[in-house]
């Protein structure tokens, strides 16, 4: 009866205990939390933890979420739930000066109403009847709005950045404003002749659009002959081409203590206009662009005439051979890696990859004094392949069967710091037209005298240089979607946020770098993709033999074809027809052991892609299941020499 009752005591008092730990803990603990993500996700960053603290007047958040609604959402209520706790974790970290409300808007009540007046989008449920709101408003003391119409399930890895950024917005009302002097049409192309605007043209490239979500963007003329004093920085894109006037330009505005972000490229993928604007059909010019001068007058410069390519690190694409399609490595299409960034700078430190196309080659001029700091690197099996090879359809095969690494990183991107003298020592060049030979005009624009002409900058520069304009393409870093008229870009790469860090880096804001950086991208298999290259390495060679063998016999065929016995027949001798015959048969053997080969590689492939999947999935069970009977036999065994 003892034993009974104190049973039942334990049992209830440690039911008891139960209920008070918990209730306790949902009191006293709510915010404890252990994060033990590979990329810490659900912790708050110190960018984001700076500019909260920062905050030097109050910030309201209007949480607007149809909780009734999302209960019959699975997907999205557990992501509203994940957005609600963190804006709770923004209001504690702020130290109050983030207030935060939570607002269920019923149908056709008030609350709705001022939703639709705030600008949020409603997700139609229920045939139309009603809408589903998620969204956040923002407002400072001045009024001041920002806001999230809708949260995107897509953006989720992104959802610290977005909160900390519309929070940065308000506290720091007036944007940063840079210059863009671009030759590509980054900003979308017009329509074509005799189409009304909007009828046709390209849409402004979406990392413009990243950009223009944290500052002002200013567009320059590519002829401009000085830089407007309310730029802080300036961002070149594509310089191809560009006059003396500008490159003065550009060149003074960074002695002045200006910064700037330049992308240059030996073969510009997106640059296809004509050369000539009076022969829009004509052959396609140059792809290339180069400052020139001020490379020279900094101390470095863009390898002519290269670009990299690096097997490791390629993308596959498909290519069509012989009416077949094929799946092969680019090696000028490269996604890099962690390990190819320059973890010291904050531009890159925290980046989870990039992807480049067709990109140059930056270098240190020998006895330059310029400290010349590598950001983008390949890594050691890179190769220089000659940009002319790319002119017209590039050669994917040829490209594989030509390749050699050459044992040496090549750098892609690099930070440029000290001191530099100008480009102009003589003074500012006076910009001349020469499309009439006849005439020679001075345009020299009196209004760019006002500035002093200046022989060396007084501070050290400090300017980022790229080696790429391609990985700016939409195609390249982020897949675009339409959502309820809206553009929306889900990245696939961390192209723009390399190019934000380093604009918010040259402008001399750095917080929130830490935040943009943090989400889950693509994470390859590196090890297999070596594994996977060397094979097909060696069954390249076979297949290049076997390649070779047929074309000699086919040949052979077309020869014997065209031989005749006289002038006037078209008859094979026997001897002539055994021969063809016997070609022929040689060609159909050919043609079998190079499907052999094919088929066998893609078989390895199999193979591997199999024990791979046995490794990650099958494995570890296995060996719970074996550790478990073992023990348990063990156990039994020990039992039952006690007994005995």
């Amino acid at each position: 009866m003892n034993a009974r009752l104190l049973t039942g005591s334990g049992l209830l008092i440690a039911v008891v205990l139960f209920f008070a730990v918990n209730v306790l803990s949902n009191v006293a603990l709510r915010s404890v939390r252990f994060d033990l993500t590979d990329q810490k996700l659900y912790t708050l960053s110190e960018g984001t933890k700076n500019i909260l603290q920062s905050l030097e007047e109050p910030i309201t958040l209007r949480f607007y979420l149809s909780k009734k609604l999302a209960t019959g959402l699975p997907g999205i209520n557990s992501y509203a739930n994940r957005v609600m706790e963190l804006l709770q974790e923004y209001e504690a970290a702020a130290g109050g000066n983030l207030n935060l409300h939570i607002i269920d808007p019923e149908p056709f009540s008030e609350e709705e109403d001022r939703a639709v007046g705030y600008g949020l989008q409603g997700v139609p449920l229920n045939n139309g009847n009603v809408q589903f709101y998620f969204g956040l408003i923002g407002t400072s003391s001045t009024d001041d709005q920002e806001l999230i119409p809708f949260f995107q399930p897509d953006r989720e890895e992104f959802l610290e950045y977005d909160l900390t950024k519309l929070v940065y917005q308000l506290s720091n009302p007036k944007p940063k404003v840079v210059g863009l002097l671009s030759t590509l049409p980054i900003e979308g192309g017009r329509p074509p002749m005799g189409m009304m605007p909007g009828q046709g043209g390209s849409a402004p490239w979406m990392i413009l659009d990243t950009i223009r979500e944290i500052m002002q963007v200013k567009s320059l003329d590519k002829e401009v002959k000085n830089i407007p004093e309310d730029i802080e920085i300036l961002m070149v894109v594509h310089p191809k081409r560009l006059s003396d006037p500008t490159l003065y330009a550009i060149d003074q505005f960074v002695l002045r203590g200006g910064r700037a972000l330049v992308f240059v490229d030996p073969h510009s993928e997106a640059d296809r206009v004509p050369p000539n604007p009076r022969n829009p059909m004509g052959m396609q010019g140059p792809r290339n662009s180069d400052l020139g001068k001020v490379f020279e007058a900094w101390g470095i410069e863009l390898v002519k005439g290269k670009v990299v390519g690096d097997l490791p690190l390629a993308k596959k694409v498909n290519f069509q051979k012989e009416s077949r399609t094929f799946v092969a490595d680019y090696p000028l299409w490269i996604d890099l890696t962690p390990k190819h960034l320059n973890a010291e700078d904050v531009v890159t430190a925290k980046l989870p990859n990039l992807t480049f196309a067709s990109a140059g080659i930056l270098q240190k001029k020998e006895g330059s004094e310029i400290n010349f700091i590598p950001l983008v690197e390949t890594d050691d099996q890179a190769m220089q392949i000659d940009s002319s090879r790319l002119m017209f359809m590039p050669d994917v095969e040829g490209l594989l069967q030509t390749y050699r690494p050459e044992g040496k990183k090549l750098t892609m991107a690099a930070r440029l710091t000290g001191k530099v003298k100008t480009a102009f020592p003589e003074g500012r060049p006076k910009a001349k037209e020469t499309d009439n030979k006849d005439e020679e005009i001075d345009s020299e624009d009196p209004a760019a005298t006002d500035q002093p002409h200046l022989s060396e900058s007084a501070d050290p520069i400090n300017v980022i240089v790229v080696a790429d304009t391609d990985m700016l393409q939409d195609r390249f870093w982020v897949q675009v979607q339409n959502f309820l008229g809206q553009r929306i870009g889900i990245p696939t790469s961390a192209n723009n946020s390399f190019v934000t860090n380093a604009l918010d880096n040259l402008t001399g804001s750095s917080d929130l770098i830490t935040v943009r950086s943090r989400g889950s991208f693509s994470r390859p298999f590196t090890l297999v993709r070596a594994i996977q290259q060397e094979a097909e390495m060696q069954y390249r060679q076979k297949e290049q033999a076997l390649q070779q063998r047929l074309k000699d016999t086919e040949r052979k065929i077309q020869e014997l074809q065209k031989k005749k016995e006289d002038q006037t027949t078209i008859i094979l001798s026997g001897e002539q027809q055994a021969a063809l015959d016997g070609f022929r048969q040689q060609l159909v053997s050919t043609r079998k052991e190079l499907r052999g080969v094919q088929h066998e590689l893609q078989k390895n492939i199999e193979t591997l892609e199999g024990i791979v999947k046995f490794l990650n999935i099958g494995l570890m069970p296995m060996i719970i299941i074996v550790g478990g009977v073992v023990f348990s036999a063990y156990k039994v065994r020990r039992r039952g020499k006690t007994k005995v």
